[in-house]
């Protein structure tokens, strides 16, 4: 094997791959937070009595579930020009993130939801407490405790899913890797380094949310 290994490119290119992580986090961060926000409404949706309600939900859910996320950013950064909407690579990365997330957070938090028994809700009433706190304490927060081990999960996915936006030119770690890639031809420096990245991001943010559930969830309530 006659390859001269040499990282000196990669280090020299530090600036440009820190401006991927910061896009990298920046579009993951709002997805996971929009998509969280659009996944309560699926979730309530879908335990609505309303039956169209529930149908909408019920198809939007597997319709995300069972498709990959490169069709469905392909789709609204090719296709929806078609009905006139022309988004950039990273707004349709944002998009299609968040709608992809909402999907799979509807799913988890809707099991953590199912999860409470119907018992506490009637302790809560018998305490005179308010329906707002109810479901505040009582259903929202113990709901969210049960399910937040798969929501950092979530989040670490998406954040690892992020890397496929390269393909509609969002600004994130592997597009600027893969533009670092045409210009110095050092693939396999960078590509390892670009795993080495990503696996530091998970880890860092596995411990961090840990962290983070463990004081916000810890009791008493606070």
């Amino acid at each position: 094997m006659n390859y001269s290994f040499d990282f000196s490119p990669v280090f020299a290119a530090w600036p440009m791959l820190l401006d991927g992580i910061l896009g990298t986090l920046r579009m993951s961060s709002l997805s996971m937070v929009f998509g969280l926000a659009l996944g309560l409404v699926f979730m309530l949706m879908r335990m609505s009595k309303l039956p169209m309600l529930r149908s909408i939900a019920i198809g939007y859910i597997e319709l995300i579930r069972n498709t990959p996320i490169l069709v469905q950013v392909f789709f609204v950064f090719f296709g929806m020009p078609a009905l006139g909407i022309r988004l950039s690579g990273e707004q349709a990365a944002i998009l299609a993130m968040t709608l992809n997330c909402a999907a799979y957070a509807a799913e988890i938090v809707r099991g953590g939801v199912q999860s409470i028994r119907p018992g506490q809700i009637e302790a809560g009433r018998a305490l005179g407490m308010h329906s707002v706190d109810i479901y505040r304490f009582i259903v929202f927060r113990p709901a969210i405790r049960a399910v937040y081990p798969a929501l950092c999960s979530q989040f670490i996915l998406m954040m690892l899913n992020s890397s496929l936006m390269s393909s509609v030119s969002a600004e994130e770690l592997t597009y600027f890797a893969q533009t670092l890639d045409s210009q110095t031809f050092r693939s396999f420096e960078i590509y390892f380094t670009l795993g080495v990245i990503y696996l530091a991001m998970s880890q860092f943010f596995s411990i961090a949310l840990g962290l983070i559930g463990r004081v916000y969830f810890s009791y008493p309530a606070k």
